[in-house]
This record gives structure tokens, C-alpha cells and sequence, in this order.
């Protein structure tokens, strides 16, 4: 154990401080048991470290564990914690749990058994908590970790604060909030790098490699993350990459079930299930008609990559600027509201708003009609009545 602590504390010693994802003031670090769910490569455990590192600097009292670590070949996940704990151990935080079978029976054991101990996990998007253990669910107070929203990726890459707004700010006050952020920055002269390479904080690493570190992401998520996931046939990872394949080229588009079963060659059912798979694992995005259910083996009315990073990386030149459009719009919205697809227009927000996305010649013809519609549109830096300027919904979240 003596080895497990040292590396934690080489680990959260070497921990950058300089930027810190708003996510870290939402999370209640003084909960017994918190949970940060999300893709690979959205950065929680950089999160989870800075937090270590600022509020318990090298104490003995907290530490760090990858549950992927060799130690835990030969030791029990209980009895490790329990060696901490009666060692003046008093918050612990466990990266990668999912990679370790029996997690989230020994962490509901340790919750009730070491009452002065505070644990914050980590762990795939495709984790479901319920499934796993009910008791365990009713214990820990769980956030999900997306990408970084373009307000984020402005604040990271230009040294600001700009704030968040409300979707209801933005409808009603869309003009003077777009003042307000342009008084401090131009956002469209960032905008499409944004869409390239903002989204996964390693882009702060560089962005040489970064479209090949995403395709290596996918290909883990497929190869090693679903099998995670209860009923998933890790033999069968080859049909997911050759259905992502087809679906990005195409996106964002209506699935054809029947067709895409043929072309694959599986059963429709096994297609929607792996659809819903991809969808858990944080790569596609699935909207449905309004009302519609959204069970495993229902059919998606339209599918989006899940945020335009992909996009670039899966299909490359290919790419079609409307199709970004839209999966930016679903990419930042999504994450605090429900959307849907509505009869007339691309997206209906919260059962209540439509909006249709476009550039800057985008009529409202479609939509006029309707109540509470709205245009997002592109390559705009101040929009007039319900001409909304597309890179504001980046702020939503």
C-alpha cells in the first residue's frame, strides 16, 4: 500500500492548477459519496486531482487510486480502504471504477462501514448506477462530466470569465448579452476552431495529434468501455465500428433501420441496441419525435455525432457546415435541457421552444407559424428579434 500512496502523491503533485472546468463548483466535495460519471477524455480525472491538490496539498489524509493499478490484482479494493482509514485516512478519491468488477459492492461496504470517510469516484459514461447496485445509487450524489462548452473553451484559451447565461436570457436578451461578451472578445473569430479542436480539454496539449487521440478514444470506448455495459457481446465490437462508420458519414441523418441491418448484417433489433450503446458511451447523440418513447430498441428519428471534434475526426473532408451547425446546437443545449424533434423545424427544446439552425440567408419561412420558434444562426455577431446568433448557445450551459 506504501507504493499505491506514493504514486498518489507523485500524481497529485504534478497536478495543474492553471485551469479548472466549472464543473468543480457545481460538485458537493463534502458529500460521503460522489460520483463523476463521463467519456473518456473529458477530464475527470484532472478534475478529481485539482481538487486533491488544492484543498489537501501532499497530506497523508487523502489519496488517490486508479482501480486499474496492478496493486489491485492481489488486494481487495475493502481492505485497502480500510488500511487508509485506519491510518488517518479521511478522503479518498477512485479513478476508473468500472475497471475493477465488484466497485460498487465494496464502495456501498465502505460508505457504511467507515463513517468519517469522504470518497469521490470516477467512471465511464456507460456505467449504469441503478443496474449495478440500487443501494449504492441511494447513497451517492452523481455528476456527469461533459466536453467543454465553447463559453469554456473562450474563457480556457483567452485568460477571461465570461458568465453563463439561462436559455430564457438568451431568447429575451439575446442582443444584450451578445454586447456584453463582444465588449471582451469576438467569438466568431474563434468559433471554428472551436468546432475543430475545443471540445476535449487535452487540447490544451496541442493540437497536432488531437483528431488521431479522439479516433484512439472511440476505438477504447468500443473495444473496451461496452463491454461494461450488461448484455454487450464484446465479440461483436467490429459491426459497432462498422455502423459508426456508415453513421458518420451521413450525420446528422434519419436512420433507415432496415437498411443499415443489411448492410451490416445484423438483426434491427441488435442495431438499435447498438445505437444505444453508442449513444451511453458519449459518441452519437439520438433525438426522438416528441412524445416518442426513448426505449433500448426504439429507433431514433435522427442521429448527430456527439459533438463536432468527432465530426472532424471521423469524417474529415466530407464534412457538410450545416451538419456542424446542428450538432453544436444539440451538443451545448443538450447538456440542461430536453430536446426533440419537432414537425417543423431542427430542434424543440423543453416540449416548449422550436428552433430552426442555419447561416446567415436562413429565412423563417418553415417556421413563422409557429409559437415560440426562434432562428440560430451562424456567422452572426448580433442577432435582432427572433435572430439569434448561434455561438451564444455555446453560454447555456
Amino acid at each position: 500500500m506504501e507504493a499505491l500512496n506514493q504514486k498518489s502523491k507523485l500524481i497529485i503533485g504534478s497536478t495543474n492548477l492553471k485551469t479548472i472546468r466549472n464543473k468543480y463548483e457545481e460538485i458537493d466535495w463534502e458529500s460521503r459519496l460522489v460520483g463523476i460519471l463521463g467519456a473518456r477524455g473529458t477530464g475527470k480525472s484532472t478534475l478529481v486531482l485539482q481538487y486533491l491538490r488544492k484543498t489537501y496539498g501532499l497530506s497523508d489524509q487523502a489519496a488517490y487510486w486508479s482501480l486499474d493499478d496492478i496493486y489491485f490484482g492481489n488486494h481487495t479494493l475493502i481492505e485497502t480502504i480500510e488500511s487508509f482509514y485506519f491510518s488517518g485516512g479521511r478522503f479518498l478519491v477512485l479513478d476508473e471504477v468500472h475497471k475493477y468488477p465488484t466497485w460498487a459492492r465494496e464502495l456501498k461496504n465502505a460508505y457504511d462501514f467507515y463513517k468519517k470517510l469522504k470518497i469521490v469516484f470516477t467512471g465511464s459514461s456507460v456505467i449504469d448506477m441503478l443496474r449495478l447496485d440500487v443501494d449504492l445509487s441511494r447513497r451517492a450524489i452523481l455528476y456527469n462530466l461533459s466536453g467543454l462548452s465553447f463559453r469554456e473553451y473562450l474563457n480556457f484559451t483567452n485568460n477571461l470569465e465570461l458568465p453563463l447565461f439561462s436559455l430564457g436570457e438568451i431568447l429575451s436578451g439575446h442582443i444584450d448579452l451578445a454586447n456584453m461578451v463582444l465588449s471582451k472578445i469576438n467569438p466568431l473569430t474563434e468559433f471554428n476552431n472551436y468546432l475543430k479542436f475545443g471540445y476535449y480539454p487535452f487540447f490544451l496539449e496541442g493540437t497536432k495529434t488531437y483528431h488521431l487521440r479522439i479516433e484512439q478514444i472511440i476505438r477504447l470506448i468500443i473495444e473496451t468501455e461496452l463491454q461494461f455495459i450488461e448484455g454487450m457481446d464484446i465479440h461483436k465490437t467490429k459491426k459497432i465500428h462498422q455502423l459508426l462508420g456508415l453513421i458518420a458519414q451521413s450525420v446528422p441523418f434519419k436512420p433507415n433501420v432496415a437498411k443499415l441491418s443489411e448492410k451490416i448484417g445484423i438483426h434491427r433489433n441488435t442495431l438499435t441496441t447498438y445505437l444505444h450503446y453508442l449513444e451511453k458511451a458519449k459518441i452519437i447523440n439520438s433525438l426522438f419525435a416528441k412524445g416518442k418513447s426513448t426505449s433500448i430498441l426504439q429507433k431514433p428519428d435522427k442521429i448527430f455525432l456527439e459533438n463536432t471534434n468527432i465530426s472532424y475526426a471521423l469524417a474529415g473532408a466530407n464534412l457538410d457546415v450545416g451538419n456542424l451547425r446542428e450538432t453544436f446546437f444539440y451538443s451545448q443545449v443538450a447538456e440542461k435541457h430536453q430536446l426533440s424533434l419537432p414537425d417543423k423545424g431542427d430542434f424543440l427544446v423543453d416540449d416548449k421552444y422550436i428552433f430552426e439552425v442555419g447561416g446567415k440567408n436562413k429565412s423563417n419561412f418553415q417556421i413563422k407559424d409557429e409559437q415560440g420558434s426562434y432562428l440560430a444562426i451562424a456567422d452572426l455577431q448580433f442577432g435582432t428579434s427572433n435572430r439569434i446568433p448561434l455561438w451564444l448557445f455555446g453560454f447555456v450551459r
